[in-house]
């Protein structure tokens, strides 16, 4: 038995101060039941509580982690770099050099601007694509997140639906009558919009592989048919790549796919584990950007000389990782985990690509947000709370996908799939709720 009385104490203390006792919505576990636990540390592929419990972690962070935790050239990039000063306010070396780095792996990006997180990025890369259009209509697919800026949370995964949040409290009607929805790989929807008010869309911003509704990844010409619609009606294709970004592939969904996106926005990896976010595109349109051009954006922190060295010690050891090895390995993982949920006679749709993946309790295809959260949600939580007891950790949302890193290891996959058979079946039915 785990007991958790610290992490309870600190989760009953922060609630007192802090809204909902977290800092970021899904961490609070309610959509599994219980309470979160509050980590101590981390190294490699596991966390530790404070409690002093160990777990094997495949949340990494929400998908920074690609390295694992406390990977040592990146801990001891940001340790040299702090001994120099936390922030200057002014540019440093090491921002030019992650900016080299991104554009050297993305070609797309022949211009980058650093900014502090992933929510910051889709903002600035939407108010420069409206700047050039001169059209201010959005087109973004249900389910998909893309931050908490208002334009973006209508019909919004991640969070929003983890927690079934009712439409958008506190965004003005004003501020999402521009955003128009279309459902996940389907072309026609997005097609139809374009033909009704092609007027007036400047932008169309997609994840090309959605992690916030589980992981849902295009069907094949989905993206294609995106950028073709784009270049027929003068908008601007925005790949959000904050969370596929430097983790399905070196150069990201873009060189996975084959599609060039007009601008990307990108996050968690290339902090590695700090605070960042970017968005980038060619020469023209970043030239618009303040104080080159009149679109203005900016940021104190922007830059930051701990998370520009944490990201480029991070990208420098992937550039000589072996994705493909990696690729496959979640790939037995995950038929290994088929294969014993069949045996239980439990129907599941697991769906992966790169080192992600995510369990659906269903039977039918997933595609698009609909058909997401036709899976069973319930079952989800309690298959969250049977793998917790027995030390494994997945993320605390059933609209989460789950991210391996090359920190894990053969040992660490044949301990998940050995919890994953001890689980009986019964644990997994109504009524086993924690």
């Amino acid at each position: 038995m785990r007991h958790t009385t610290t992490s309870h104490a600190l989760f009953q203390r922060a609630k007192q101060r802090i809204p909902g006792g977290v800092n970021s919505p899904v961490r609070a576990c309610l959509a599994v039941g219980g309470e979160p636990l509050f980590i101590k540390s981390g190294r490699g592929s596991s966390v530790i509580d404070a409690d002093g419990n160990k777990y094997l972690d495949y949340v990494q962070s929400w998908g920074p982690l690609l390295l694992g935790h406390a990977h040592p050239a990146v801990t001891e990039a940001v340790t040299r770099a702090a001994a120099k000063g936390t922030s200057f306010g002014a540019p440093c070396e090491d921002e030019v050099l992650l900016a080299e780095e991104v554009a050297a792996l993305m070609p797309a990006l022949e211009m980058v601007r650093m900014v502090n997180s992933g929510t910051e990025a889709t903002m600035s890369a939407l108010r420069l694509a409206r700047a050039v259009t001169g059209k201010n209509a959005l087109i973004k697919f249900e389910g998909c997140y893309h931050g908490h800026g208002d334009p973006f949370l209508a019909s919004a995964g991640s969070g929003v639906a983890t927690l079934s949040i009712p439409g958008t409290p506190g965004v003005p009607e004003a501020v999402v009558q521009d955003t128009l929805l279309a459902p996940y790989n389907n072309l026609e929807a997005v097609a139809a919009l374009f033909a009704a008010r092609s007027h007036d869309i400047g932008a169309v911003i997609v994840e090309p592989a959605a992690g916030n509704m589980g992981l849902v990844p295009p069907l094949p010409g989905f993206l294609e048919g995106l950028r073709s619609l784009c270049d027929t009606y003068g908008a601007l294709l925005i790949f959000d790549e904050v969370i596929t970004g430097f983790r399905v592939a070196l150069g990201g969904a873009q060189a996975r796919y084959g599609v060039r996106p007009d601008l990307t926005t990108l996050g968690k990896i290339i902090g590695g584990g700090l605070p960042v976010g970017a968005y980038g595109g060619s020469r023209q349109l970043m030239e618009q950007v303040a104080p080159e051009g009149g679109v203005y954006q900016a940021g104190t922190l922007s830059g930051n000389p701990l998370a520009m060295a944490a990201g480029l010690a991070a990208l420098r050891v992937l550039k000589t990782s072996p994705y493909p090895d990696l690729e496959q390995q979640t790939e037995t993982l995950c038929r290994g985990m088929e294969e014993r949920f069949a045996a239980k006679g439990i129907p599941v749709r697991i769906h992966r690509l790169a080192s992600m993946f995510t369990i659906f309790f269903t039977d039918r295809p997933v595609v698009d947000f609909a058909s997401a959260k036709q899976a069973d949600a319930a079952r989800y939580a309690r298959f969250y709370q049977a793998m917790r007891r027995r030390g494994i950790l997945f993320a605390p949302s059933a609209f989460e996908t789950a991210m391996v890193s090359f920190a894990h290891t053969p040992e660490n996959f044949s301990a998940t799939l050995e919890a994953l058979e001890g689980i009986e079946p019964g644990e997994l039915s109504p009524g086993n709720e924690d």
